[in-house]
């Protein structure tokens, strides 16, 4: 897998998850490459997000009081925000979930617990799409 190289301007990843554990090993896990945000529920990454745009959310599916379709729903509805990948990053693993997040524009979810190395691949990987459809399309695909 090619890591993000050093020295460049780091991309912002948002975590949100209700648990610390959890939060410490994202952390862990990206710091080195990212620029990583914690917060430990919906309504605090709500708050966040209506301050700072981050390159990529990591999303926790279940937290009290605003789960995290939910809070979905809410990043969706926001002028400037709807576009931000997201990554759903639970331990709930039932295909209603998934498609859930599906139709609310997830880009990837990964099972806790999660393996360093995939979170690391899965996130340039949503990174580089994201990156490429914000790319404005050449001469010859305009006509």
């Amino acid at each position: 897998m090619l890591k993000p190289e050093k020295g460049t301007a780091k991309k912002r990843i948002l975590a949100v998850d209700d648990a610390v554990i959890i939060l410490r090993k994202i952390m862990d896990a990206l710091e080195e490459y990212y620029d990583v945000v914690t917060v430990n529920s919906g309504v605090r990454a709500l708050r966040y997000l209506e301050k700072e745009k981050p390159d990529l959310i990591l999303l926790d599916i279940r937290m009290m009081p605003k789960d995290g379709f939910e809070t979905l729903q809410d990043i969706r509805a926001m002028e400037d925000r709807a576009d931000i990948p997201v990554i759903m990053l639970t331990g709930v693993e039932d295909k209603k979930f998934v498609m859930e997040g599906i139709k609310l524009g997830i880009c990837d979810y990964i099972l806790k617990p999660f393996f360093p190395e995939d979170l690391l691949e899965r996130i340039q990987r949503a990174l580089k799409s994201s990156e490429e459809n914000r790319t404005p399309p050449s001469k010859a695909e305009e006509c």
